[in-house]
């Protein structure tokens, strides 16, 4: 068997059509062994993920470190169930990071705003939103991963298939992988991924009557996934960071400077309004902008898919036996999801100071849930889930249910316990589903089994309940300290807490939330799409211009093809080395992220020149050319 992942992994035939790397359905990748792997890998992930999360906000995704460490941990103690067992384990160490990446958003909220969680609470919410997740995501499995074929990228999961490949040979993908992991560890090692002894990010400020910013963080990660997804993506996204800082931030930021010297900003009595400089005009009031694009968006989305969701149900409900897929087909998907159901009316009672309010609002979080689960497996099927938009979808659904509790009269701070366990419940509900759908393209382009991912997907989510539920209890006091003297930074935990507190008080500016959404509806109208242009004003211009950065190196290798089978090489070379790039970023990148958090290393501060702009700009030329020339002079053997 030829060592490479097969061309039609990234399109060229109909999803029905596609021949997995694997072929045999027979074979199995799951075990005790495997499954004890994979549980320890989730366990460990959502423990890191977790600690260092709410220590600096910041999350690495575990698909493609849990695949490398998973394969060498198969090669060890399971040989024989190969690349389907290494597949697993990286689907389960993604499971136990999922649930850390959005239990950290809300969970810490309660502790702030002064209440405490039990571990039961925890557990019940966040075992509710898995099955819900996954459930909810399976309906639509065949539109997004089957249908979607070639049209939804997927990057992080095809970066996951190339580096589950590598491990199993040899030869040119697994060469090209190693330039690019070499290449990413040498750069995070250096920056402040790691040792932070050189300044990685390009920033410009407009000071003055036009308040703008331009950024670029020189991030070998992001560079990678800009190559995989390609010019048409990263360029849409690119034009939203653009509107939101050169259009939106110094509009608002003209109307600051006329504003009265007393005048304070919404959220931050500290802050005079004509004081206030592009990174604070963006953090106040165009992110809220974001979050309403992004709200509106979505909503938009799930009612297109209405039509799919149905004709999923009733394909589910009727799958004929007999068939050698029988299996796939049969997986339980309803009764998961009917569990998720069932559990989260259980939670809705035990959370709620009432019935009313448990009915109403788990109805309220299950129809939320519901439409941000699917946009956010298709989002995961564009940009991957690192830079999926976990914080901003919450923050969407989470004004909305607000709103219910505010009409109800529920503004109490133990109402806004209450109503932050039922956002715990859904942030879970679509952080799985997009970890979830990027393991189950990976299963489907590798050849493995959709049940066998399924049920050690849930498996290892629920161990990610468990250890982040319990981390987030034994961290409580240093988490409720505020201020100076805070251990954990808490930035999304401090938002939710900040928004729902804001909302029940009033003092919360809608304004922007409306523009928002008047924003979306425009480029609904015209065609456009909503949910990626949304992404990219959401995201700092840093990020969506170094991934922009990443398309344009695939364009130029493009351009420098002298034919179509070179161009073909040249890509597929560049795509395995992306693949490196994100498997180097990812798993430097969680190294020194946990040896920074526990004390181990203490990153030094950047002087003089290594601090500069100029250093960042000969970082990123760097970068780009020794990206580059790899790339171009690849040939076909």
């Amino acid at each position: 068997m030829e060592k490479k992942l097969p061309k039609e992994a990234y399109g060229g035939v109909h999803g029905k059509d596609y021949v997995p790397y694997i072929t045999d359905k027979t074979k199995k990748g799951t075990n005790i062994s495997v499954i004890l792997i994979g549980a320890v890998l989730s366990a460990i992930f959502a423990a890191s993920t977790a600690y260092s999360g709410m220590k600096s906000g910041l999350t690495v995704a575990a698909g493609i470190p849990g695949a490398i460490i998973g394969s060498m941990l198969i090669g060890v103690f399971a040989k024989s169930k190969g690349i389907l067992g290494k597949n697993i384990t990286q689907g389960m160490s993604s499971g136990g990071e999922s649930i850390a990446s959005g239990m950290i958003y809300v969970l810490p909220a309660i502790i702030l705003i002064g209440n405490n969680i039990t571990f039961f609470e925890g557990l019940i919410v966040g075992v509710g939103g898995i099955l819900f997740g996954i459930g909810s995501l399976s309906l639509v499995y065949n539109y997004l991963i089957v249908e979607e074929h070639g049209s939804l990228m997927y990057p992080e999961s095809m970066a996951i298939s190339e580096t589950l490949i590598a491990s199993e040979g040899g030869g040119d993908a697994i060469k090209y992988m190693g330039i690019g992991f070499v290449i990413s560890g040498i750069i995070n090692v250096l920056t402040g991924s790691f040792l932070n002894i050189v300044n990685n990010t390009i920033s410009y400020l407009g000071s003055r009557f036009y308040k703008w910013k331009f950024a670029t963080e020189v991030n070998p990660l992001l560079v990678g996934i800009g190559f995989i997804v390609g010019l048409e993506v990263s360029l849409t996204m690119f034009a939203g960071s653009i509107l939101a800082n050169f259009g939106i931030a110094p509009l608002i930021g003209y109307f600051t400077d006329l504003a009265d010297k007393n005048i304070q900003s919404w959220n931050d009595a500290s802050l005079l309004l004509h004081q206030m400089d592009v990174n604070s005009i963006s953090s106040s009031y165009v992110k809220y902008i974001g979050a309403g694009m992004m709200l509106c968006g979505g909503i938009i989305g799930a009612l297109k898919l209405i039509p799919t969701i149905v004709v999923s149900i009733k394909e589910t409900l009727k799958a004929k036996s007999g068939n050698e897929d029988k299996s796939e087909k049969n997986s339980g998907e309803i009764i998961i999801l009917l569990a998720g159901v069932v559990i989260a009316f259980v939670a809705g009672f035990i959370i709620s100071h009432s019935i009313k309010m448990a009915i109403i609002a788990t109805i309220v979080a299950l129809i939320l849930s519901l439409l941000f689960v699917i946009v956010s497996g298709r989002l995961t099927g564009t940009i991957g889930t690192s830079n999926l938009p976990v914080s901003g979808m919450t923050i969407a659904s989470l004004v909305i249910l607000t709103l219910f509790f505010v009409v109800f009269g529920w503004t109490t701070n133990a109402d806004n316990k209450s109503l932050l366990l039922f956002a715990a419940f859904m942030v879970v509900a679509i952080s799985v589903a997009g970890g979830y759908s990027q393991s189950q393209k990976v299963s489907y382009i590798i050849g493995g089994s959709k049940k066998e991912m399924q049920n050690s997907f849930a498996i290892a989510s629920i161990i990610g309940v468990i250890v982040v539920t319990g981390t987030i209890m034994l961290l409580s006091n240093q988490l409720a300290v505020t201020g100076v003297d805070a251990q954990f930074a808490l930035p999304q935990a401090n938002l939710m807490a900040t928004l729902t507190s804001g909302i029940m008080s009033g003092d919360l500016p809608w304004p922007m939330i409306i523009v928002g959404v008047v924003m979306a509806l425009f480029l609904f109208f015209l065609d456009l799409p909503i949910m990626t242009v949304a992404i990219g004003f959401y995201l700092p211009i840093a990020t969506t211009s170094i991934i922009l950065v990443g398309a344009l190196i695939r364009v130029f290798v493009e351009k420098m093809s002298a034919n179509e089978q070179d161009k073909e090489v040249k890509v597929s070379n560049g795509i395995s080395l992306s693949s490196g790039l994100v498997a180097g970023g990812s798993i430097i990148g969680l190294i020194g992220i946990i040896l920074q958090v526990t004390g181990v290393i203490t990153p030094r501060i950047p002087l003089g020149f290594s601090s500069s702009n100029l250093m960042a700009i000969i970082l990123l030329i760097i970068l780009v050319v020794a990206t580059t020339i790899p790339i171009l002079f690849s040939k076909a053997k």
